[in-house]
């Protein structure tokens, strides 16, 4: 599905270059669910982005579909099968999310909306005629764009750390939602998080840590290390997981 070579990301500042990934190697494959997690700083969300072509690499290639798409912008990989879900989604005033829905699954004539609200968990009935406004919760605007990114049939779809701004509830239901459409859809999942809840849905984990990928593992195993250190009070002991001199992040 997904192949990176040697890709490498870096910035230029006023008096250096800062290097944010160096040398990536791996390969995701088709209608897999993979968690891409580790410390804060580390690399996570410069890789997804490099996914959408929100940010170009350095050197190195992306490989799409055996299509070469290092060159191409957020536009033309979300024509062919790419999306990408955003920390804190936009709301639109004076839209209702059935025309949200309706402008995403423009191209996908079998869409059923009320099928796309069931399936992240929302009854249709109370949510088609509803503004994309404040007065959603952040958990119920993140599963209506879940449902705006199912509507376009993806071939891949990239969560930039969905669980951040919600509350503990909405996080419940929205770990229910990744579950239930990882089951239904075949769509390749990839998801930044370090919560726990969201490792266990894994098919496969990607440790990023320093800027490159540290281990493609087991959640099992990553779940494992995490737990074994009975003195650590955080929610995940990145130290244990990924070498010393890395701060204990919640």
């Amino acid at each position: 599905m997904l192949e990176m070579k040697n890709v490498s990301f870096g910035i230029d500042t006023d008096s250096t270059r800062v290097e944010i990934l160096k040398n990536i190697n791996v390969s995701l494959e088709d209608s897999r669910l993979y968690v891409v997690t580790g410390p804060n700083g580390g690399g996570k969300s410069s890789l997804a982005k490099l996914i959408m072509g929100i940010y170009k690499p350095t050197s190195g290639k992306i490989i799409f579909d055996g299509k070469e798409i290092t060159g191409l912008n957020i536009t033309e990989r979300a024509k062919l099968g790419i999306g990408y879900g955003f920390q804190h989604p936009p709301r639109f005033k004076g839209l209702k999310v059935k025309e949200l829905l309706s402008l995403a699954a423009s191209n996908n004539k079998r869409t059923n909306l009320c099928e796309l609200l069931y399936d992240v968990g929302l009854c249709a009935q109370n949510y088609l005629n509803r503004d994309v406004d404040t007065s959603l919760s952040g958990g119920e605007l993140k599963r209506i764009e879940i449902a705006t990114i199912l509507a376009r049939d993806l071939k891949m779809a990239v969560f930039d750390e969905p669980e951040a701004g919600i509350d503990l509830w909405s996080f419940q239901k929205l770990a229910e939602t990744f579950r239930n459409i990882h089951m239904k859809y075949k769509t390749t999942i990839v998801i930044i998080s370090h919560q726990e809840r969201i490792l266990n849905l894994a098919d496969e984990v990607l440790l990023v840590s320093k800027g490159q990928i540290q281990e493609k593992t087991t959640k099992e195993k990553v779940l494992s290390d995490i737990s074994g250190n009975d003195n650590c009070r955080c929610s995940t002991n990145w130290e244990k997981v990924v070498g010393k001199n890395v701060e204990c992040v919640r």
